[in-house]
């Protein structure tokens, strides 16, 4: 006989339209329902899934708890899914994926004896296709889905093998009429799937009241109930997913698909940018803390602040659920989430300082007259980079300028003193850049001695004939003053740009915070301008009555800065090029400030490649993105390449999503003016209402960072991930003045390939052990050195394209043990070389 899988649910969205505090109410009460129908009717079985939920009930209602916990035994009640929540799932890094995956098995394990092997994602607005990899190195062999749908995201049947970049492989199930039914709907939508797929020998309808929490209703449970006892064709039956996933992978051979499962709602790319960039930070400070609280307390300076950690964790967790982090709810929960992730922020602050005086402890007292600067590099290898960091001088100077030079074992290197964060009349605090190289994993010490001389030097970059030139032995760069923006920009004399890059430009959208009408946003209805002197005068806050709109404000050994004033409506922009002396990589900063409505805001990039292909990072992995305008998703770096003359351009971001590529031209999507929570449906072309003021997202000032480079296409590929990295786990540099009592400290690691990241090294969830997590980044099988110079601990390991590898460090046996995703030991030294 047929089988036909009931699965009822209630989707409950912890925050959307209203707070964490109404979700929290609204948990109690669906679980309360639920457990009474659960006790109430035989054969029914309630599934539930999100941490985040089940620790409100825990909290709030003991009694509760016990009942459930019960249930689960009996078997009347299933854990499902087993994540922290269900976030975005194209936005967060792959690293993300994983701990929402660790921090909510562990919890199931725990509390239930519970490990799911379906996870779910009913609500997500699409779903990269890094997360099979993850799924599958994580106790998973299926995934159910709701979004995109047929129209959106074809594919060759609802049941399938998903297949990720690695070569693994999981079901996916897209879910029939999506995860909810409507009170006294349910019986109608299971006819209705019984009405379109007669011939199917196994099938399953997710049933239940969702959205803002209900799940089962007594009137449904009676229909179907009724409609089990009347229907002689297929077996009904109240299940779980791994009872659907069981019988299907038994009766059906299934299709094949290799791509992600996008796109849906690409609005939600950008909209409410300043959730987008918090995330970002917090993402990348949880990591790099991390690395530097394992480095001092596996070198038994600190203990490791696990506890701290892990809050920062689930701040971020809890961040990353799908209409938090993809900007769709309201102002109330972007403020909210704001204020979460600057408590993980403050938090991380605290542990990552403790960590900081540990690793500076055995540090030599400065000589007379030096200043110390020390710099921790959390990156396993060597890395040239850009420092910026601010410092007080002894004493104060008023009729002098002080000029600050920075000595790396007593050898002078680049630097140059740059405008610092205040505004006093005394010479005091002082800015400094200079070009750094940092050793692997450790602590890299700099020393300033100052000289004083009668004024500050000014920039000997000047512009000439509406032109500045900007040329050195690497890199070529031309800026028009008539209109502000690059006209030329070459490397190694080979040019990658067309004139006129780097322009703000205006298109048209609408207030639908999700997008969901639309897969791309095409039409650009104009353009930011240079502004008039004296509006520049005005916007830059000056007391003269004009001031150049295009200006050197820097200029030393290091890089020049260039600053331009735009306009456009009642919005502006203060644009820097930030241009390297050394290098290729060029920083373009922007300080927004955003009054339109019903548009969007885009950096225009126009490349020479018009027939390039484009790339960008997604979670544990890297993918061709679509172009003609179609709005793509990408992590932390995009490259459009020119195959035939193996070229590539690159940018890299501090937490911008969205983009668009056509005929050559990158399209960076900044900011949205939609409605908060805005949805257009139906007959409506408007929601927002026509008779008072209404918000709009990211109105206001914003803040933007990205670093574009070019090089020969495989130099590029090889290192663009690499750079990211850098960028986005910034070294932490802070002028110090260190005891000279303790030890000196070693490095942490060293990798011999920067191909391969060092996504992780962190104590075990559950051990005091300590976790390395690799990742290869370029598609290539590759072999990497991995060396722990502390321990004295060296060995080769394995890496297929795309992979993500775990090690628990032996601190005893000193060595390297394989485990899963979830810190589970697979085998001591699987793929692995034991080196002399």
């Amino acid at each position: 006989m047929k089988k036909l899988h009931l699965l009822c649910n209630a989707h409950l969205d912890p925050a959307w339209l209203w707070e964490l505090e109404e979700g929290a109410g609204e948990a109690l009460s669906t679980f309360r329902i639920a457990a009474n129908f659960c006790e109430q009717y035989d054969g029914f079985v309630f599934n539930h899934n999100e941490v985040i939920l089940y620790e409100w009930i825990e909290q709030f209602d003991p009694k509760l708890y016990k009942r459930i916990q019960n249930l689960v035994k009996e078997g009347k009640w299933n854990i499902m899914g087993g994540w922290y929540l269900q976030p975005d799932c194209n936005l967060p890094s792959g690293e993300s994926f994983l701990r929402q995956i660790l921090h909510g098995r562990n919890y199931f394990k725990e509390k239930f004896d519970k490990q799911p092997t379906t996870a779910i994602n009913f609500d997500s607005f699409g779903h990269t296709k890094g997360l099979v990899q993850i799924l599958a190195k994580s106790g998973y062999d299926s995934y159910i889905f709701c979004r995109p749908d047929q129209n959106d995201c074809p594919l060759p049947s609802n049941d399938f093998i998903w297949e990720g970049y690695d070569g693994s492989s999981v079901m996916g199930h897209r879910a029939f009429n999506a995860y909810l039914s409507g009170k006294g709907k349910a019986h109608s939508k299971v006819g209705k799937w019984m009405e379109e797929y007669p011939d199917k020998e196994v099938g399953l309808v997710l049933w239940g009241i969702g959205n803002h929490g209900g799940g089962p209703s007594k009137i449904d449970l009676d229909n179907l109930t009724e409609l089990q006892a009347s229907w002689e064709e297929f077996d009904i039956v109240h299940s779980t997913p791994e009872e659907y996933f069981s019988e299907l992978k038994r009766l059906e051979n299934l299709p094949t698909y290799q791509n992600d499962l996008n796109p849906w709602a690409p609005g939600c790319y950008t909209s409410q940018i300043l959730i987008k960039q918090k995330h970002r930070q917090l993402e990348n400070e949880i990591y790099m803390v991390e690395k530097m609280c394992s480095s001092a307390s596996l070198q038994g300076l600190i203990e490791y602040p696990k506890e701290n950690i892990n809050q920062a964790v689930k701040d971020l967790l809890t961040a990353q659920f799908h209409d938090i982090l993809a900007g769709t709810s309201i102002k109330a929960v972007e403020d909210s989430s704001l204020r979460l992730m600057d408590h993980g922020l403050e938090t991380l602050s605290r542990e990552k300082l403790k960590a900081f005086f540990a690793l500076t402890s055995g540090e030599d007292k400065p000589n007379e007259d030096e200043l110390p600067i020390f710099v921790y590099n959390p990156h396993p290898y060597k890395i040239k980079t850009i420092i910026e960091c601010e410092f007080q001088l002894p004493k104060s100077s008023k009729d002098k300028f002080t000029q600050p030079v920075i000595f790396k074992d007593g050898v002078q290197i680049l630097s140059q003193v740059e405008q610092e964060e205040s505004n006093l009349y005394i010479d005091w605090r002082k800015k400094v850049s200079f070009v750094a190289e940092l050793d692997p994993s450790q602590m890299n010490r700099f020393d300033c001695t100052v000289n004083l001389l009668e004024e500050k030097p000014k920039p000997t970059l000047m512009k000439e004939n509406d032109f500045i030139e900007f040329q050195t032995e690497e890199l070529h760069i031309i800026i028009n003053c008539r209109t502000g923006l690059i006209d030329k920009y070459a490397v190694n004399g080979i040019d990658y740009l067309k004139e006129a890059s780097f322009l703000p430009i205006v298109v048209d959208d609408n207030e639908d915070s999700w997008g969901s009408q639309v897969k791309s946003f095409p039409s650009k209805v104009g353009k930011f301008k240079l502004m008039s002197p004296a509006q520049s005068a005005k916007m830059s806050g000056v007391q003269a009555s004009t001031l150049a709109p295009v200006r050197v404000i820097e200029d030393g050994e290091v890089r020049s800065i260039i600053e331009v004033m735009f306009e456009y409506g009642n919005s502006t922009i203060c644009q820097r090029f930030k241009l390297p002396k050394k290098g290729a990589e060029i920083e373009v900063e922007l300080i927004t400030h955003w009054l339109e409505k019903g548009k969007m805001l885009k950096l225009s990039v126009p490349t020479l490649f018009e027939e390039g292909k484009y790339f960008g990072q997604v979670a544990y992995g890297s993918d061709e993105l679509e172009q003609n305008h179609r709005e793509v998703v990408s992590q932390k770096w995009n490259c459009i390449v020119n195959e035939s003359e193996q070229l590539a351009f690159s940018c890299i971001n501090d937490g911008v999503y969205g983009s668009d590529v056509n005929n050559g031209e990158v399209r960076l999507s900044l900011l949205r003016s939609a409605g908060y929570s805005s949805l257009i449906g139906g007959d409506k072309n408007t929601v927002i209402p026509q008779d008072r003021f209404s918000n709009r997202l990211d109105q206001g000032e914003r803040h933007f960072k990205f670093w574009f480079n070019a090089s020969k296409l495989n130099e590029r590929m090889e290192k663009v991930n690499h750079e990211a990295l850098i960028h986005n786990e910034k070294p932490y540099a802070l002028s110090y003045f260190p005891s000279g009592e303790g030890d000196k400290t070693n490095g942490l690691i060293e990798l011999s390939d920067h191909s391969v990241e060092l996504s992780v090294i962190k104590q075990a969830e559950s051990t005091d052990d300590f976790i390395i997590r690799l990742f290869e980044t370029t598609g290539e099988s590759r072999k990497v050195t991995v060396s722990l110079p502390f321990l004295d601990v060296k060995e080769t390991v394995k890496l297929k394209p795309y992979e993500i590898k775990t090690f628990l460090l032996d601190t005893k046996d000193e060595c390297l043990i394989e485990t899963d995703l979830l810190e589970k030991p697979i085998m001591a030294h699987a793929n692995t070389v034991m080196e002399d």
